[in-house]
């Protein structure tokens, strides 16, 4: 007799389903400015500062000042997930794979809504009073460059403290920075590894970089930390956004729906169906930063 046996003869099903490795929902959505959206476009106003105007004369006439005003537009953008499970592979499965199924769709919503936000981080953003005026990220954003460096010869490099205080200066110097905002720094684990080599282990910093990249705590310079892999990454240049809240808008038509039923046109195979609508929109430009890390060094 063999001592092999033919694996298609042998079916054994676990009790339980395992879901592989990936991001679990979103992790931007309770750092951003939240909104609920009920048209395709809504339009988001804007009010920008004026000036005093000094009295240097008695009776003289009121000034009036105009207020700069404008808008810009945020458009939803529907995603949905469905897969069918069907009855006989249920029995043969032993676990019933419907709860699993749905988890991992929700997870699916969840890394798209986040996916919104970081393609609209630094695209073009459409103003005016309708609407209709393009300002690209160019003309608004402020950059620090992957080859940053406070001293010396610039050189390419990942994130580094030097980075950090330079991100940070530019909230000051724009004042872009309410009172009690949060600033949020979204990296990819890259960024968390290099800012332990960027620091001396005699250092004060190294020991709060460790604790950071560990997960014990998520804050350090005045930025929380927000770690994920979907940044934009083009050779090997990882565009990471640095933001105070009120700088990104999500919008939300609806919170993901979730619909489990039979589908009659397919024998009755059950569907799980997600689905979900949602945008964002940069609100201004002097609130979010994007620094170019070299992912290489």
């Amino acid at each position: 007799m063999s001592f092999s046996v033919d694996t298609a003869l042998v079916q054994a099903y676990k009790s339980n389903i395992t879901l592989l490795s990936q991001q679990r929902g979103s992790r931007l959505r309770p750092y951003v400015r939240n909104e609920m959206q009920n048209a395709e476009f809504e339009y988001y106003d804007r009010l920008d500062s004026t000036a005093a105007v000094e009295v240097t004369t008695r009776h003289a006439d009121t000034p009036l000042i105009s207020s700069p005003h404008d808008r810009r537009r945020c458009g939803l953008r529907d995603f949905d997930w469905a897969d069918l499970i069907d009855r006989k592979d249920k029995i043969k499965m032993l676990a019933d794979p419907t709860a699993p199924y749905t988890q991992n769709a929700i997870f699916a919503l969840g890394r798209a809504m986040d996916q919104v936000v970081i393609d609209a981080a630094f695209a073009s953003v459409y103003t005016g009073k309708t609407g209709s005026t393009a300002v690209t990220w160019a003309t608004e954003g402020n950059e620090v460059a992957v080859d940053y460096v406070e001293t010396g010869v610039a050189t390419n490099s990942n994130l580094t403290i030097a980075k950090l205080r330079k991100a940070k200066d530019y909230f000051g110097v724009n004042e872009s920075q309410a009172d009690g905002e949060p600033l949020i720094a979204v990296v990819s684990q890259s960024q968390l590894t290099s800012l332990l080599r960027t620091v001396e282990v005699t250092n004060a910093d190294y020991n709060t970089v460790k604790a950071l990249v560990s997960g014990s705590i998520d804050t350090f310079m005045g930025f929380k930390f927000v770690r994920t892999q979907l940044l934009t990454v083009t050779n090997s240049i990882r565009e990471c956004i640095f933001f105070a809240q009120n700088g990104l808008l999500l919008a939300t038509s609806m919170e993901v729906n979730v619909d489990v039923g039979p589908r009659r046109d397919k024998r009755n195979a059950i569907q799980v169906y997600v689905s979900g609508g949602f945008g964002a929109v940069r609100m201004e430009g002097k609130k979010v930063v994007r620094v170019k890390c070299d992912e290489t060094k």
